[in-house]
C-alpha cells in the first residue's frame, strides 16, 4: 500500500489512540502526513565538547564525563535534583524539576551528557539533560545531525515527544527509500538542479550531511511555493480572460478635479493613474492592488480613478473598514469635489444610517444619480443594489472577510473593476505570494513638503519629561495622540489601562479638555468624541488601536505610544502615520518598560532609525514571519507553509514563481500530459479551499 494511502494507526509505534491525537495536534492521517512533519532544526550529534569549548553562542552540546556528586532538595512536586558533571578537567551542573523519580545516577560510571548550556555566576548548567551511559550509547545517536520536531502539550502528555516522532518516521524509512511518486516533473527537477521526491524526504529526516539537509529542504521548500504560485497564477491566467467595463474616455469630471487641485501631484500618483487607466481601457476586468505608504496620497488616486469610471457613465463605492474612516473619506472627497458643484453625487452608507435615510441612497443608487457610495459593511447587504456599478476601491482589504468581499462582485453580471488599496507596505517576496495574482501598482513618493516624523524611545520612567514637553506642543496650539495596547486575549485589562491612562492625564492637564475612544464604545459615542478632536474641541485624544488606520489631523504633531513593546513594527507604523500630516515638525514617542528583549529593542531602533514604510516591512518580515494577509493575525503564516518561509525564502519564491509561469504560458489549462501531474496535485491539496485569492482579490 502506497504511504499516502497507509493510515497513520496501523503504522508502527503508533496505534489507535495516538493516531487519534495526531489526528487533532497534527492534522496526521497517513503516513505520508507523518512525513511531511519536517523537523524544525537539527543538532549536531557527531562532535564532543570540553566543558572549557563551550561558548555562550552554543545551542546544544555533548560532553562525557562522570556525575561526582548529587543531592535532593524539598518534596512532592517541589522536588528538585541537583548535581555535579565532571568531564576530567572542569566540572558544571546538572538540575532536573520534573521526573526527579525517574532519574537514577551512580558514581564510577562514564555518562554521555547532551543538554543545552547556560552560565549562571561564572558556572554553565544544564536543566533537564539526556544523561545516558557511555555503554548504552547507539551509533545512531552521536552520528550526523539529529533531527527535532515541533510537538504540543497535548503530545508530550502521551508520550509523543521528538524522539518519538522521530522512531515513527525512522519505521518509515525502508517503505520510503523504496520509491515515492514524484510531485514534480522531472523537466523541473532536472532544470532548477532538485532532488527527487524520495530523496528530500530521506534526507529531510536523516540527512547523511548538512549539504545533503539543505539540498533536502531547498526541494521540499520549492514544491511547497511552486504549488501556491502555480494555483494563484493559474486564477489569474483565467481572469484575464474575463470581460470588464471599457472605460476608455477620459471626462469633463475629471479634468475639472485636476485642475482645481491646489498642488501637484507626485510623480508616483500620476504614474499609478496611468496604470490604472491602461487597465480600465483594455476591455479586461481590473483587479490591481495599490500599495502606498502613510500619507502618500492613495484616497485622491482613488478619488480620481472613480471619476475616470463616472465619466464613462459608471457608479463607484469605496469600501473602508470603519466607520470612522468611512466618514472620512465622506468628508475627504466631499472637499475634493467641491469645485465640481452638483455635477458628482456622492453618498455615505454605514450601520449608523437609519432607515429612512436609506430610502434616498438606495433609490439614488438604482436610479444612477448616486456616482460615488462610501460605506463599510453596511455596501454589502443584499438590499444595496445598484443601477450600473463599474469601479469598487476596498481600502485596507485585509481586514474584510473573504466572503463579505466576495460580495461586492455580484452585484452586477459583469463584474466591476476592483481596487484593492493598503496603507501597510508590502515586501516583495510577500507580494509576490499573497497578492501573486493582482497588478500592483506603487505611490512610492510622499508629497512635497512633508516633514519627517521624528521618532524618539523613551522608558516608561520618563513621564514627567515626557508631560512637559506635551505642554509646550499644547501651548503651542497643537493637539496629542495617547495610544494604548489592546489584546484581543486581555481586552478588559486593557481598557482599565487606558481609564487608567485617561485619569493621570486629566490629572496632569486639567487646563485641557481630552477625548477617550476604545473598540467598545458605541459607534456614535466614537464618531462624537473623535470629531471633537477633529475640530479642536479636545487637545488630546486617549485611545486604543481604533485610531490606527486613516485618521487625518493635521494639526495633531504628537503620538505617544504606551507600551510599544507590545506592537509589531507595521502597527507601530500605522499609528506613527496619524501625525505628520500639516507643515509643523511631528514626534512620535515610543514608551516601553526599562527592561526590554533583544527583539523589541531590534523594533523600536528601526523606528528611530527609518520612517521608510518598505524598510520597516522588510524588517518585520524578517523578525515576526509573514503575518496572516488575509486576516488579522500579526504573525504566523497566510497559509499552509510547513517549510518554505517567506521571510527568508525569497529567491526560491522567485524561482518557483519562474516555473509556474512557463508552464502556464504554455498551457494555461494544464491539460497536456506532462502537465497532469501539476493538475493531479492542485486537486489533492485542495488549494482552491485554502486560499482562493483569484476569484476575490
Amino acid at each position: 500500500m502506497e504511504l499516502s494511502q497507509r493510515n497513520i494507526t496501523y503504522c508502527k509505534n503508533v496505534g489507535a489512540k495516538r493516531a487519534d491525537i495526531l489526528r487533532k495536534e497534527l492534522k496526521v492521517d497517513t503516513a505520508m502526513d507523518m512525513l511531511r512533519q519536517y523537523p524544525y532544526k537539527y543538532i549536531d550529534r557527531s562532535r564532543f565538547y570540553k566543558i572549557a569549548e563551550i561558548d555562550d553562542e552554543d545551542t546544544y552540546v555533548q560532553i562525557i564525563g562522570e556525575v561526582t556528586e548529587w543531592h535532593t532538595i524539598g518534596i512532592g512536586r517541589a522536588q528538585r535534583l541537583s548535581a555535579t558533571f565532571f568531564d576530567g578537567t572542569q566540572q558544571c551542573e546538572l538540575v532536573w524539576f520534573k521526573g526527579v523519580q525517574y532519574v537514577k545516577l551512580q558514581r564510577g560510571v562514564k555518562y554521555l551528557l547532551f543538554g543545552k548550556p547556560s552560565r549562571f555566576q561564572h558556572v554553565y548548567n544544564f536543566v533537564h539533560p539526556e544523561l545516558t551511559p557511555l555503554d548504552k550509547v547507539t551509533p545512531e545517536m552521536t552520528q550526523g545531525l539529529e533531527p527535532y520536531y515541533n510537538t504540543t502539550e497535548t503530545m508530550k502528555r502521551h508520550g509523543l515527544n521528538s524522539k518519538a516522532i522521530r522512531a515513527i518516521i525512522a519505521d518509515l524509512l525502508p517503505d520510503l527509500k523504496m520509491g515515492v511518486p514524484d510531485t514534480i516533473g522531472a523537466d523541473i527537477l532536472q532544470q532548477y538542479r532538485l532532488m527527487s521526491l524520495t530523496e528530500a524526504l530521506v534526507n529531510v529526516h536523516f540527512p547523511k550531511d548538512t549539504l545533503s539537509m539543505q539540498n533536502a529542504r531547498a526541494r521540499l521548500k520549492f514544491e511547497e511555493l511552486f504549488y501556491v504560485q502555480l494555483q494563484i497564477l493559474r486564477q489569474m491566467k483565467r481572469r484575464e480572460q474575463n470581460p470588464g467595463f471599457a472605460m476608455p474616455t477620459v471626462g469633463s469630471r475629471f479634468h475639472a478635479l485636476y485642475k482645481s487641485l491646489p498642488f501637484d501631484l507626485t510623480g508616483a500618483q500620476k504614474r499609478v493613474i496611468h496604470e490604472i487607466h491602461d487597465d480600465l481601457k483594455s476591455g479586461r476586468q481590473m483587479n490591481r492592488l495599490l500599495q502606498g505608504d502613510v500619507g502618500s496620497g492613495k484616497t485622491l488616486v482613488a478619488l480620481l480613478c472613480c471619476l475616470l469610471a463616472v465619466d464613462n457613465g459608471f457608479q463607484t463605492c469605496i469600501m473602508a473598514p470603519t466607520e470612522i474612516l468611512a466618514n472620512q473619506h465622506y468628508e475627504t472627497l466631499k472637499a475634493f469635489l467641491s469645485p465640481l458643484g452638483d455635477s458628482v453625487h456622492v453618498a455615505l452608507l454605514t450601520g449608523s444610517t437609519t432607515a429612512k435615510q436609506r430610502v434616498p441612497i438606495h433609490n439614488g443608487l438604482l436610479n444612477g444619480s448616486i456616482h460615488i457610495l462610501i460605506g463599510t459593511h453596511a455596501l454589502l447587504e443584499d438590499d444595496v443594489q445598484w443601477k450600473n456599478l463599474g469601479f469598487v476601491v476596498i481600502d485596507e482589504q485585509h481586514r474584510f472577510g473573504v466572503a463579505q468581499r466576495a460580495k461586492l462582485w455580484t452585484k452586477n453580471q459583469t463584474p466591476p473593476h476592483i481596487l484593492v488599496m493598503t496603507a501597510t507596505p508590502i515586501p516583495r517576496t510577500l507580494a509576490m505570494t499573497v497578492y501573486g495574482d493582482l497588478q500592483v501598482s506603487v505611490i512610492d513618493e510622499l508629497p512635497p513638503g512633508r516633514k519627517p516624523v521624528l521618532t524618539i524611545h523613551y522608558s516608561l520612567k520618563r513621564r514627567a519629561q515626557i508631560n512637559a514637553f506635551l505642554k509646550k506642543q499644547i501651548e503651542a496650539g497643537r493637539q496629542v495622540y495617547v495610544v494604548y495596547p489592546l489584546i484581543k486575549e486581555n481586552e478588559k485589562l486593557d481598557l482599565q489601562d487606558l481609564q487608567n491612562g485617561y485619569n493621570e492625564l486629566c490629572e496632569a492637564f486639567p487646563d485641557y479638555r481630552i477625548s477617550m475612544v476604545h473598540g467598545q464604545m458605541k459607534a456614535a459615542d466614537k464618531d462624537l468624541q473623535m470629531q471633537r478632536f477633529i475640530s479642536g474641541e479636545t487637545q488630546l485624544l486617549v485611545a486604543t488601536t481604533v485610531i490606527e488606520v486613516g485618521v487625518n489631523v493635521p494639526n495633531a504633531t504628537v503620538m505617544i505610544i504606551q507600551n510599544a513593546e507590545r506592537f509589531g513594527l507595521s502597527q507601530l507604523h500605522q499609528l506613527r502615520g496619524r501625525v505628520g500630516r500639516g507643515a509643523e515638525q511631528s514626534y512620535c514617542v515610543l514608551l516601553t518598560e526599562q527592561e526590554i528583549s533583544a527583539d523589541t529593542r531590534k523594533r523600536m531602533d528601526i523606528m528611530v532609525a527609518t520612517n521608510d514604510g518598505f524598510r520597516i516591512a522588510e524588517a518585520d518580515l524578517q523578525l515576526r514571519g509573514p503575518g496572516d494577509m488575509q486576516g488579522t493575525l500579526q504573525s504566523g503564516t497566510p497559509f499552509a507553509l510547513h517549510i518554505a518561509n517567506l521571510a527568508t525564502d525569497g529567491q526560491l519564491v522567485a524561482l518557483a514563481r519562474q516555473a509556474a509561469l512557463t508552464i502556464l504560458d504554455q498551457d494555461p489549462l494544464l491539460d497536456d500530459e506532462r502537465n497532469r501531474i501539476y493538475k493531479r496535485q492542485l486537486d489533492i491539496l485542495r488549494i482552491s479551499q485554502s486560499y482562493n485569492w483569484g476569484e476575490i482579490s
